[in-house]
C-alpha cells in the first residue's frame, strides 16, 4: 500500500467515533478521507450506499473475501462488516490519509497485514452512558441495544490490551475528545 499512513479508528457503537469522523471529514476534506467499508445489513434511514457503507448482498461479499480483496472483515449481529483493498486504495489514490472505521476484531485482522496504520481507540467515560447514548438513539430494538452493549464490554475489555493502540480518546466531551483527535491526525498528515 502506497501513499500516507493510513488511521484506524476503533471503540464500541455509541462511543462517538461516527460523530468525531464527520466533523473531521467535514473540516478537512482535502487531508483525510473515509474508506468506505462493505456491509451485508440493510441501510439505516439516511444511509446512502456508497457513502455510509457499500451495502452488498453476503453472497457477493463472501466472493471478494475468498479472493483475498479483504483486509479485514467480521460478522457482528448477523451481519457481516469489512474492509477491502480497493476501498482503502480509492482514498490514497487522491493523496489522502485513510481513515477506517473498525472494531476490535478488525484492529486485530489488521495487525496481521503490512497496512501499518496508527491505532485510536474512541471509548466512552462509562458503560452507563454508552447504554445511554445508544437508548437516546432510538435505531435499536431492546435485543440490538443488549448486544451492542455486551460487545462494547468485550470491547473496552480487549483494548486494554497494551501496546494495541497507540492513542486512547475518552469521549467524555465532544469538543475536547474532537481537538485531541485532530491533534494526532494532523501531525500524522504534516509527517506525511
Amino acid at each position: 500500500m502506497q501513499g500516507p499512513r493510513p488511521v484506524v479508528l476503533s471503540g464500541p457503537s455509541g462511543a462517538g467515533k461516527s460523530t468525531l469522523l464527520k466533523k473531521l471529514l467535514k473540516d478537512y476534506e482535502n487531508i483525510f478521507g473515509f474508506s468506505v467499508s462493505h456491509t451485508t445489513r440493510q441501510p439505516r434511514p439516511g444511509e446512502v450506499n456508497g457513502k455510509d457503507y457499500h451495502f452488498v448482498t453476503r453472497e457477493e461479499m463472501q466472493k471478494e473475501i475468498d479472493a483475498g480483496e479483504f483486509i479485514e472483515h467480521a460478522e457482528f449481529s448477523g451481519n457481516m462488516y469489512g474492509t477491502s483493498k480497493g476501498a482503502v486504495q480509492a482514498v490514497q489514490a487522491q493523496n489522502q490519509i485513510c481513515i477506517l472505521d473498525i472494531d476490535i476484531q478488525g484492529v486485530k485482522n489488521i495487525k496481521r497485514t503490512d497496512l501499518n496504520p496508527i491505532y485510536i481507540s474512541v471509548q466512552p467515560p462509562s458503560i452507563d452512558i454508552l447504554e445511554k447514548r445508544l437508548r437516546d438513539r432510538k435505531t435499536e430494538t431492546e435485543e440490538s441495544l443488549l448486544k451492542r452493549l455486551t460487545a462494547a464490554r468485550v470491547d473496552l475489555e480487549l483494548s486494554k490490551e497494551p501496546g494495541l493502540f497507540d492513542l486512547v480518546i475518552i469521549n467524555d466531551d465532544l469538543e475536547k475528545a474532537y481537538s485531541e483527535l485532530k491533534e494526532i491526525l494532523l501531525e500524522v498528515s504534516r509527517r506525511g
